[in-house]
């Protein structure tokens, strides 16, 4: 499944979201409020005109707004997925910027912008480079790398060039 992060933790939403596992999702970081994640585009992913299909890259940028969403670990008071309330998306925004190619590297950034009772504004950055340039330099030992300041990437990762810009509107409900 697509819930190991470099370092080997894990996030429950992802527990049994097949389509992260068939798209073949690997999270790099997580953080209140963060996720940062990254996949290879494959042949079956791309358009007519052999370049990555827009629902791809849109469901790639909705997986990075889920994990931001709903924390792994959360602190008191915050939505748990165990606990009955579940942050989904109420709206979003996407703008193409570039198109990105078969077996480029996709790297989703996303980071709360504001949140206020059950409704959070979030942003997604996705970026696509060529293999081995949107890739962390290596493994790092012990928890994954986190952004050092909020909107930036992990010091380690490349992040190649923006390709798109995704804006997530949350609401927490009622888990039925």
């Amino acid at each position: 499944m697509a819930e190991l992060t470099i370092s080997g933790d894990t996030h429950p939403i992802l527990k049994d979201d097949y389509a992260s596992e068939w798209m073949g999702i690997e999270v790099v970081a997580l953080d209140d409020g963060h996720a940062t994640i990254r996949m290879t585009l494959r042949q079956e992913m791309l358009n007519g005109f052999g370049m990555a299909h827009g629902g791809m890259i849109f469901a790639f940028g909705d997986t990075a707004f889920a994990l931001a969403c709903n924390p792994a670990n959360p602190k008191p008071g915050e939505a748990r997925i165990d606990s009955g309330t579940i942050t989904v998306a109420s709206g979003v925004d996407i703008n193409f910027l570039k198109p990105a190619f078969r077996g480029q590297v996709l790297t989703a950034v996303a980071n709360r912008r504001a949140s206020t009772g059950r409704s959070g504004l979030y942003d997604i950055q996705i970026y696509a480079a060529d293999p081995g340039e949107g890739t962390p330099t290596a493994a790092p030992a012990g928890p994954a790398p986190a952004a050092t300041v909020p909107g930036e990437l992990p010091t380690d990762i490349a992040p190649g060039e923006l390709v798109a810009e995704f804006r997530g509107r949350s609401r927490t409900i009622s888990k039925k």
